[in-house]
């Protein structure tokens, strides 16, 4: 309806063959109705749609710099974690350090008590020596003493004859102070 008036209003205005000749009323009028129906709506909806471009505006603005903020505390982050992992190499490196320094202390202990070790054991080895030798000597002692006992009196015994035997005896009643017989 609004259309066809547009259409008759667009004929009264161009009678004549000279314009119908490039552009015929019926085209003309369907783009003096698009761009009528274009304008209404542009009034119609610059509002809605204004304030929805802002809004839609305003959320990607806040998205980016919500997104700058993610991104600015993302590299402290990264920042504090290169940190801790340069620390974390000085770390490792004093543990190792105190490591060594540990293993070379402990290194030392055990040679000083495998040196006091092997001295109390060479201390006791000498002891039982000079034990066993005082043993040795003392059995050696009772065997010569021994042996010399049964020596003599295998040489008293072959070289004293009666006679002899006789004759001590006498000498050593006499020395005692006793009768002669």
């Amino acid at each position: 309806m609004f259309s066809g008036l547009i259409q008759n209003v667009f004929l009264f205005i161009l009678e004549g063959e000279g314009w119908q000749a490039y552009l015929p009323v019926e085209t003309l009028a369907k783009v003096i109705n698009l761009l009528l129906f274009i304008g209404l709506m542009y009034f119609i909806l610059r509002r809605p749609l204004g304030q929805a471009f802002n809004a839609r505006r305003e959320g990607i603005r806040k998205d980016l710099m919500r997104a700058q903020e993610e991104r600015n505390a993302a590299v402290l982050k990264l920042e504090e974690v290169e940190e801790r992992l340069k620390r974390l190499d000085a770390e490792v490196e004093a543990v190792r350090a105190q490591a060594l320094k540990e293993a070379a202390e402990e290194r030392e202990r055990i040679e000083r008590s495998t040196e006091e070790d092997i001295r109390k054991l060479r201390e006791q080895a000498q002891r039982e020596i000079e034990s066993a030798a005082k043993t040795a000597r003392a059995e050696l002692r009772a065997y010569a003493a021994e042996q010399s006992v049964k020596l003599a009196e295998e040489m008293i015994r072959r070289d004293i004859r009666p006679d002899d035997d006789a004759r001590l005896i006498g000498e050593y009643v006499e020395e005692l102070g006793g009768v002669k017989h």
